[in-house]
């Protein structure tokens, strides 16, 4: 991890409040496919953990919809991909509701295999008490979540980067222009027109360069000193 990319995950822990008693917090890490939201909301949690503050890891990709759900409205559609693609209400019940105000803290990390396209249902894990848990993924301030998050996050990245990412991770085209990608990028671009996820986020991180990410809004945090 570069230095730059240790003091901004830095700012952010020192940014994020604590929760209050035993509850947890909920942290979201939103961006576009390709952003690099797994790894960031890893050491996000990475760096909460060596502060001495309990983290608990949650990715929306582990609550996708079945394929038959998923691709209802047809494997080209970009509305399918933004209204189809997760399975929200068993991410609140088994995720949002145990980890929220007053919840049990007990909670499945994972609600379906996509390997299998299998629902499935682990056995609860129990979070410790007043976690923050830091949850990934995509679409994250559309009108099903925006408002359970005591503090989030958006990763902004140009699509002529997220693409090639994509590309190199999943062997996708990296045209973000190309036909195969209609799905996606449009999509995204649905999304981020409908929902201003910039508009909502507690922070706003430029993570075009991995190595070397800023943090753009707010400018008080981007221009704190940092230990």
């Amino acid at each position: 991890m570069t230095q730059q990319r240790w003091q901004v995950l830095n700012a952010l822990a020192n940014a994020i409040p604590t929760g209050q008693g035993s509850d947890c917090l909920l942290v979201g890490v939103d961006g576009v496919d390709g952003a690099g939201k797994t790894v960031f909301a890893d050491e996000l949690a990475a760096v909460l953990r060596a502060t001495g503050r309990p983290s608990v890891r949650v990715s929306i990709d582990d609550f996708h919809n079945v394929r038959a759900t998923r691709y209802r409205r047809g494997r080209e559609s970009p509305e399918g991909f933004l209204l189809d693609s997760f399975n929200y209400a068993r991410l609140h019940t088994d995720v949002l509701e145990p980890l929220g105000p007053g919840g049990s803290r007990r909670y499945r990390p994972r609600g379906h295999d996509l390997a299998s396209d299998h629902d499935v249902r682990p056995e609860p894990q129990r979070a410790p008490a007043g976690s923050t848990v830091v949850i990934d993924g995509l679409f994250l301030h559309r009108d099903e979540l925006a408002r359970v998050w005591d503090f989030s996050i958006f990763l902004d990245v140009p699509f002529e980067v997220t693409a090639q990412r994509m590309a190199a991770r999943d062997g996708s085209n990296p045209d973000p222009n190309h036909p195969s990608m209609h799905r996606y990028v449009e999509a995204q671009k649905l999304y981020i027109a409908a929902c201003t996820p910039r508009h909502k986020a507690n922070v706003i991180i430029d993570n075009t360069s991995l190595g070397d990410p800023r943090i753009v809004f707010p400018q008080h945090l981007a221009t704190a000193p940092k230990n």
